[in-house]
């Protein structure tokens, strides 16, 4: 997992509630077995719009989203993250987010900043023209204007973004630990570890 340390750029500033996994990923893209590509199926009935905003030019590659409240309601579908990855988001700025989803993002790489509706609301005015900037370290989200917004973030999550630790990760850096139970549990209990190739 690459690590966040800040996201700077332009923000599409989508702002709609309650939007859904089927409506981030349509269920007809879940078929494939690779991420690559999801971004291309992403918010695809939003895209058939003409006009929608994220089509619009100056929003392309866009490493910010901002929604509304309940961002990622819905099935637990990973397949949401994944095609925000690919779309180049790696933070989403709403009031509220799905648990399922706010966990599956972190999985993934991406910062979900909660924000008051406010907040949100200036941002969404500030991404017509200009970029916004989060700064996980310092948790603060600002402007070009002087607006500066801080929220709040599990330390253990935070930590992880900042270090690019994933699951896999985290279990690697006990590869020590591990190693010494198991030669503990050989020695204690050879019966156990008979034939899973854990020496004494």
């Amino acid at each position: 997992m690459e690590p966040l340390h800040t996201v700077e750029g332009r923000a599409v500033p989508f702002g709609r509630k309650n939007v859904d996994t089927d409506l981030i990923i349509p269920a007809r893209w879940l078929k494939t077995i690779s991420r690559d590509g999801l971004g291309r199926g992403a918010f695809e009935t939003v895209r058939a719009d003409p006009g929608n905003v994220f089509d619009r030019p100056e929003f392309a590659r866009a490493p910010i989203l901002i929604a509304g409240d309940n961002f990622g309601c819905g099935s637990s579908r990973e397949h949401a993250a994944w095609a925000l990855l690919d779309m180049g988001v790696r933070a989403v700025i709403a009031p509220s987010f799905s648990d399922i989803f706010a966990g599956n993002a972190f999985k993934n790489g991406i910062l979900t900043v909660v924000l008051p509706q406010p907040a949100v609301d200036r941002l969404l005015a500030v991404a017509e023209t200009d970029p916004i900037a989060i700064d996980l370290e310092h948790q603060t989200v600002t402007t070009p204007f002087q607006d500066r917004f801080t929220f709040e973030i599990d330390p253990f999550r935070k930590r992880c973004l900042m270090e690019g630790l994933d699951e896999v990760s985290l279990t690697l850096a006990r590869d020590a630990a591990i190693a010494a139970y198991e030669r503990r549990l050989a020695a204690a209990q050879p019966w156990v570890a008979r034939g899973t190739g854990i020496a004494a």
